[in-house]
């Protein structure tokens, strides 16, 4: 087949197999004939500025080839066209209805990440319209009058106002449509002043909105009017099929501008397993980017990313650019008070813990974890190392640094902090546990300074043929009531220290062989033991005897050995998990007639 190569705005693309993207039927249609027979059709009213891409899994931009060669060998494939779901085509109807019946000359684009994912033959629910010559309230107000005509309701809609204090520099309107929300912006170009995060903004064209953007991959438009896909940067596909993470303009300045477009580039890198561009690296670890970044944006927002990357499917990626970029210190912020202080390469410590988890949960048959434990157990991965650092607060108190970390360095719910915290607590009395896990025997917990072995020791006294199993039952008993579904959270992670138990974790922790077969092997064989035990989901096992019937047969009134005689009673049900509330209250009566005698 012969090959044409086709001009476009200075850019030449060479048609192997050309991608028909056919508009909407309404408009007229230039035809070009090939002599394959295939047909590719042109909109007659293409803007001079519009930049519209037909292209194949082979093409190659004349610009790009050099740099491609030097930059990745990473060759991605993608659709050959824009695949639109019949709810997507619903809801494109009615935005293009909207422009017939109120007579606007306006260009619809769906931008970034929906073409981005659409290309890469992935699903989007992620639908934000840029508008060329309006407000996207003003739009939204003529969608509304179009819907009415139609007798349609408007099934939900709201504006959110600019509020740069929260880094919110943008009115959004957004409209619910067959069920699904949509966002509404202006086309907008922006300038930043030095020392400042918020933009002067003002409307733009597509090519000023395409390259006022993140990422080249995320530049991308989508031209409802003509049914075509829009390159305006002339490198956001190339890079998309190369598997570059670039930033439009010069990565330095792109940064400095919104420092939070670093940890976007990591996230989408991670995300999409694609490489950051080398220069971008570079500006990315360069001093003022960190500074802007600790500055410039809000803790909240850092986040958000941190969040998104940790949730994602490759957060160890995340880590390791974060770690090598220079950023970890940035994101993760200490107070100066920290003791132990951390060192200057913690987060390759970090990185491998994180690295050990995630390739543990991921694991085929080693449990069911929902998506809040998967993210909350690489928290406690990822934070292990501080799991013994603390700081003082403006009280004097000790606070677990891991504690400022979510509260203060990435603004996270106070609950994220707590869970992870209690991961850490508990995965220290774990650690003294998993040996009799693994044995079945409780020969080698009396030596464990625990109070409710003590209660225990005063059970078998009394019933010298109570079962050895027992013990291990009362002690893991109230340690998953305390963890509760986090603890086979809690059991991988001990697992993770007991097997750098006695080295020093400042050392490179990259070359020590955390030996996952073994742990896979040794979770499972506990996690069994704890089921034959019938200690899963014992949380949620309620007492035999309730407080106010303690008070009664204990003669109490109230203080503290309410709480004492709970944990005892507990203690004698998790030692017989046979026994009844009768059962429980006689050996209560038998254990206080004893006190009184004794006193």
């Amino acid at each position: 087949m012969r090959i044409l190569s086709l001009p476009i705005n200075n850019t030449i693309i060479n048609l192997q197999r050309p991608l028909l993207l056919i508009p909407p039927p309404r408009y007229r249609f230039s035809t070009v004939a090939f002599r394959s027979s295939l047909l590719l059709h042109i909109p007659v009213a293409v803007s001079r500025n519009l930049c519209c891409y037909w292209f194949s899994t082979m093409t190659k931009t004349v610009r790009g080839e050099e740099e491609d060669e030097k930059q990745s060998k990473l060759s991605v494939e993608l659709k050959e066209k824009i695949e639109i779901t019949e709810k997507e085509r619903e809801i494109f109807d009615r935005l293009l209805g909207t422009l017939r019946f109120c007579n606007l000359d306006t260009q619809l684009r769906v931008a970034g990440g929906w073409v981005r994912d659409k290309l890469l033959g992935r699903d989007s629910d992620d639908i934000d319209i840029a508008i060329d010559n309006m407000y996207g309230s003003e739009f939204l107000d003529k969608l509304k009058e179009y819907l009415a005509s139609r007798g349609e309701q408007v099934q939900g809609d709201t504006v959110i106002e600019r509020n740069p204090d929260q880094s919110k520099h943008l009115e959004t309107a957004k409209m619910r449509i067959y069920n699904q929300w949509i966002d509404f912006v202006n086309l907008r170009s922006e300038k930043y002043t030095e020392n400042s995060r918020i933009p002067t903004m003002k409307f733009g064209t597509p090519k000023e909105d395409a390259y006022r953007r993140d990422l080249t991959i995320n530049s991308l438009f989508y031209n409802i009017n003509t049914g075509s896909i829009e390159d305006l940067t002339e490198r956001g596909i190339d890079d998309l099929k190369s598997g570059r993470i670039v930033t439009p303009l010069p990565a330095k300045a792109t940064f400095l501008d919104d420092p939070l477009r670093v940890l976007r580039a990591i996230r989408f890198g991670a995300r999409f397993s694609f490489a950051l561009d080398e220069e971008l690296k570079q500006d990315a670890a360069s001093e003022e980017v960190r500074v802007a970044l600790g500055e410039k944006i809000s803790r909240e927002r850092i986040g958000n990313e941190i969040d998104l990357m940790i949730s994602g499917n490759g957060p160890v990626s995340a880590v390791t650019y974060l770690s090598h970029l220079k950023l970890f210190g940035v994101v993760f912020a200490f107070p100066s008070s920290s003791e132990p202080a951390p060192s200057e390469d913690c987060g390759s410590l970090c990185k491998a813990y994180l690295e050990a988890m995630w390739s543990l949960i991921q694991t085929h048959g080693l449990g069911k974890f929902s998506g809040e434990q998967r993210r909350l157990a690489l928290y406690a991965a990822l934070f292990l190392p501080f799991r013994k650092t603390v700081y003082k607060d403006n009280k004097g108190k000790l606070i677990p640094v891991v504690n400022h970390i979510f509260k203060f360095s990435m603004k996270r719910k106070t609950s994220d902090a707590e869970t992870v915290i209690n991961i850490h607590r508990t995965t220290e009395r774990f650690l003294s546990l998993i040996q009799s896990l693994q044995l079945k025997s409780g020969a080698q917990l009396d030596n464990l300074n625990w109070d409710i072995l003590e209660h225990w020791k005063s059970i078998s006294v009394d019933d010298p043929e109570i079962p050895e199993t027992s013990k291990i039952r009362v002690l893991t008993g109230f340690l998953l009531r305390d963890i509760k579904d986090f603890w086979r959270v809690a059991l991988l992670t001990s697992l993770l220290l007991s097997t750098v138990d006695g080295m020093k974790e400042d050392q490179e922790t990259g070359k020590v062989d955390f030996q996952l077969d073994k742990l896979r092997e040794s979770y499972l064989t506990i996690e069994e033991t704890i089921c034959e035990l019938g200690l899963d989901n014992i949380w949620d096992v309620k007492p035999l005897v309730n407080g106010r019937e303690i008070m009664q047969i204990a003669e109490l009134k109230g203080g503290y050995h309410i709480r004492e005689w709970q944990q005892k009673l507990l203690t004698w049900q998790l030692a017989y998990p046979n026994g009844s509330a009768e059962e429980c209250k006689d050996w209560m009566r038998q254990v206080k007639a004893k006190r009184q005698r004794t006193e």
